[in-house]
């Protein structure tokens, strides 16, 4: 096993328990899939582990941080080097859907809610 096959599988409860929250849209196998596409990117970190994913609109690239899970303090300290490295590839925004929670954490370090997202199954 490779080691970024050894941190997925270390990670991935704390991904799981995260998808939860996106009510349906993913399997883990379809983040696993999309990681091994490069269609998200995976950062472990020790205690915490964050998928993103680059989303290109008409006028802008952003990276939305789409999976968060594990210890809250951790995932703060590794938002800066997220950060650099969306910037890095071009992105012009960051930004993420997640629970109230995050927006809490996230504040010391510029991140203010734009919009609330609600929604309904058909």
């Amino acid at each position: 096993m490779t080691e970024a096959q050894n941190e997925w599988s270390r990670c991935k409860p704390w991904i799981a328990a995260a998808l939860v929250h996106a009510r349906g849209t993913h399997t883990i196998d379809d983040i696993e899939t999309g990681i091994a596409k490069g269609l998200f990117q995976f950062w472990p970190g020790e205690r915490a582990a964050i998928v993103t994913e680059l989303i290109t609109y008409p006028r802008l690239m952003a990276l939305n941080y789409f999976l968060i899970g594990g210890d809250l303090s951790e995932l703060k300290e590794m938002e800066p080097r997220i950060t650099a490295w969306a910037k890095g590839v071009g992105c012009k925004r960051v930004m993420g859907v997640g629970r109230k929670g995050f927006e809490r954490a996230f504040r010391a370090a510029g991140y203010e809610p734009w919009w609330t997202c609600i929604a309904r199954d058909l």
